[in-house]
């Protein structure tokens, strides 16, 4: 079947949202009057990329994905065809894919318009990988809050269902396939893929022991892959436009579109669709029309991210995958939240300790009791003006002891902000413990 005509022919790599050859496809239709609908969809050429991957075969949909250098976008960045191909292969098991909708980083709020404003773009995408990867069943795992975008989905299924895009022999190509929505209860635990597993069954939310990895024993013991929303939302284009489409934007090892979210004291906070490699100046003044004050520190990432600096030479840096590396940060879910110069850091980063401290499963030690334990009660005591000489070095040895030995990586996640808030203001930890807090909104936490 041949695919339908690319928005752009890449001449060189697409690195800016303002380059005339970039055509939004992951949002096109958000904010559309109907785009929920199945009627709405068929109409800008749905489900022609499922047409396009079954005319192709499995193999070479996973040949194709690989080829388009799609990465993971739900934080890791682990190369998508790749994560496909580790699928068992004619071993007489049922295939699972799951899609990982719990969506719970702070600072990370795409996902949920690509359910309610497009789900029919999200079952595609499912679709596309329960062919490639020989799969009959698959989940949506969202979590409990997003309410609206649960029904918005159940509606498509349904929709979908009753039109033969799912269920048996799907649009007469012999693959079988059918979805599920399973509701979550809004734990951040649950976006490590086997503690979300274990909620499916009905288990508690703990992390499982690694290996058997997911792809040999996941869901009920049977091969399972597990994505993020827009991962499979953006399998469904490559399928539709192709993988030197893709491959065109972004950069070298960095490629396609992302969603990146902005929030914090800017102009136009919201998401925005721009290609791997746009420059972090340009997403903040250009598409969100610039701060509304000054601003000390940058999340980009999401709040597991480490913090950095704000600078002419840190909005200069490329949002993509490696230069954020490289700047002493990562890309994560691309949930960028500019920090206030009017707040504290040692509060601000209290707020982040105490979000992992009660999300934290309890499963191991190091998270449980250092976690929200020690390093909870350590910030309240900085971050209420109670701070005494040696309790900045007193939470840097406590981090040490926590790094790289927990169970998952919850307690790894809670260090980003920590130590990276440490490095970069040691002056504002240097005066909580005199019992002084930096910035101009300190005074009504302390009285808190």
């Amino acid at each position: 079947m041949t695919a339908p005509a690319p928005p752009v022919t890449p001449r060189r790599p697409i690195v800016s949202g303002t380059d005339p050859r970039f055509v939004p496809t992951l949002y096109a239709h958000v904010g559309q009057g109907g785009s929920h609908t199945l009627e709405y969809y068929l109409r800008h050429d749905g489900y022609m990329g499922f047409k396009r991957a079954v005319a192709m075969g499995p193999d070479t949909v996973i040949d194709e994905i690989k080829k388009s250098g799609l990465r993971g976008r739900g934080g890791a960045g682990f190369a998508t065809g790749l994560k496909w191909s580790f699928m068992p292969l004619k071993d007489g098991r049922q295939h699972i894919v799951l899609c990982n909708a719990d969506e719970s980083e702070p600072g990370t709020f795409k996902d949920r318009y690509l359910m309610s404003e497009d789900p029919h773009q999200l079952i595609e995408g499912m679709l596309i990988g329960g062919l490639a990867m020989r799969a009959s069943l698959g989940y949506i795992y969202i979590r409990g809050e997003y309410v609206h975008a649960a029904e918005r989905l159940w509606a498509a299924i349904h929709e979908a269902r009753a039109n033969g895009l799912l269920g048996k022999n799907i649009l007469g190509s012999g693959f079988d396939f059918d979805l599920q929505v399973h509701r979550g209860a809004g734990a951040y635990i649950c976006g490590e893929e086997t503690a979300l597993m274990n909620s499916l069954e009905g288990l508690r939310a703990n992390p499982r022991l690694k290996p058997p990895f997911p792809a040999a024993a996941g869901l009920y013991g049977l091969p399972t892959t597990i994505n993020n929303v827009e991962t499979f939302c953006a399998a469904t284009h490559i399928m539709n436009y192709g993988a030197d489409w893709h491959a065109g934007m972004g950069t070298e090892k960095s490629r396609g579109m992302k969603l990146f979210q902005i929030s914090g004291p800017v102009k136009r906070p919201g998401v925005y669709e721009l290609p791997l490699g746009t420059p972090l100046r340009e997403l903040v003044y250009d598409w969100a029309g610039g701060p509304t004050e000054g601003i000390k520190a940058i999340i980009p990432g999401g709040i597991s991210c480490q913090l950095l600096k704000w600078s002419d030479q840190v909005l200069g840096t490329p949002m993509d995958y490696e230069s954020l590396a490289a700047a002493g940060s990562s890309l994560g879910t691309a949930g960028v939240t500019l920090i206030p110069a009017s707040a504290s850091i040692v509060q601000t980063t209290w707020n982040a300790v105490r979000f992992y401290g009660h999300e934290s499963c309890g499963k191991c030690t190091p998270c449980r009791e250092g976690i929200s334990g020690w390093m909870v009660k350590m910030y309240e005591k900085l971050g209420r003006g109670h701070g005494q000489p040696g309790d900045t070095q007193l939470i840097l040895d406590m981090a040490d002891n926590i790094g790289g030995r927990s169970f998952c990586a919850l307690a790894d996640a809670c260090l980003g902000p920590v130590l990276s808030s440490i490095k970069l203001f040691r002056e504002e930890y240097a005066a909580a413990e005199r019992g002084e807090l930096i910035g101009a909104g300190a005074r009504r936490w302390r009285e808190v």
